[in-house]
């Protein structure tokens, strides 16, 4: 995985073109960035005033971005540009299947760069002054959820052996202290995650090992893997929203037991515990945790 671009404070990236500061695209405003669409289950009762208030969901986020391309007296140079803007959108990568998407990176002062995750859906430009360089743009991005993602992956590392290592060794001296919050001792399976949203992770077990089982303390969600896996083998559940995949190193896909809900294993603001297990008499398997912080708002 590639390192991002740093970003300046109001300048972003559609794909893999900046714009906004310092480029050929100058941004007027981004629409979209507060509350996204909610989906809501009201219900006017009959015979009596006022609204039965049901379950409120959110869509996804639409940004629409108001811009103009200008580089004075190039209408070829300003044509170019526009093609690239349009370039990464026009990909198998991105359009060839369901659930893919790019990346709309934003950078506004005050904060680290957030990430919106969707397609382009429109790019519409007035080529009418295109010969003195300008063209205006109208620009729809349509994000596949609600929230901003940081620009790069947490990760940790856990081995199927580290729930039996420490313990108590006697004889004790008195008096002695029992640490009351796990960071405070490093524990292994304990996650400190960033943000102000809950995020799916990414889970990759690699063996040998068979039938892993991925548990969520504080939540109790659990999932189950069934399949068997020889040294230098893993199967990486992707909980992700649009994604939600449980793939082989080889591309093949592995069977989840019945109970294993993917797309309710989340990560919580704060302090997550995760515990796993699974067959290997080596105790050489690991389980690998990668999570982008996610926030409700900017």
């Amino acid at each position: 995985m590639s390192t991002p671009v740093e970003l300046d404070d109001l300048q972003h990236q559609l794909g893999s073109v900046l714009i906004g500061a310092g480029t050929l695209v100058t941004i007027r405003t981004i629409e979209g960035l507060g509350q996204p669409p909610l989906r809501t289950a009201d219900v006017e009762p009959p015979g009596e005033d006022g609204l039965w208030l049901g379950t409120d969901y959110y869509s996804g986020r639409t940004l629409r971005i108001d811009a103009a391309i200008t580089k004075s007296g190039d209408f070829a140079g300003v044509l170019d540009q526009l093609a690239a803007l349009q370039d990464d959108a026009d990909t198998a990568a991105v359009r060839g299947q369901g659930g893919t998407t790019m990346d709309l990176r934003l950078k506004f002062p005050g904060r680290q760069t957030r990430v919106v995750h969707g397609r382009l859906r429109k790019m519409n430009p007035d080529v009418t002054q295109g010969i003195h360089g300008y063209i205006p743009l109208d620009v729809e991005f349509q994000a596949q959820d609600h929230l901003y993602y940081a620009d790069e992956p947490d990760s940790a590392s856990m081995p199927l052996g580290s729930l039996t290592e420490g313990g108590i060794t006697f004889a004790l001296m008195f008096p002695f202290t029992i640490a009351g919050e796990a960071s405070a001792i490093a524990r292994p399976g304990y996650l400190q995650v960033d943000g102000t949203a809950s995020t799916w992770p990414v889970l990759r077990v690699t063996g040998p090992c068979a039938n892993p089982s991925i548990v969520h303390v504080g939540s109790g969600r659990t999932l189950t893997v069934q399949t068997t896996l020889t040294a230098g083998e893993w199967v990486e559940i992707d909980t992700r929203p649009g994604w939600r995949t449980v793939l082989r190193e080889n591309g093949g896909s592995a069977p989840l037991a019945p109970t294993s809900r993917i797309d309710e294993f989340v990560l919580t603001p704060g302090l997550n515990e995760i515990r796993w297990s699974a067959t290997d008499p080596t105790l050489t398997s690991t389980l690998a945790v990668t999570w982008w912080p996610a926030y409700k708002a900017l």
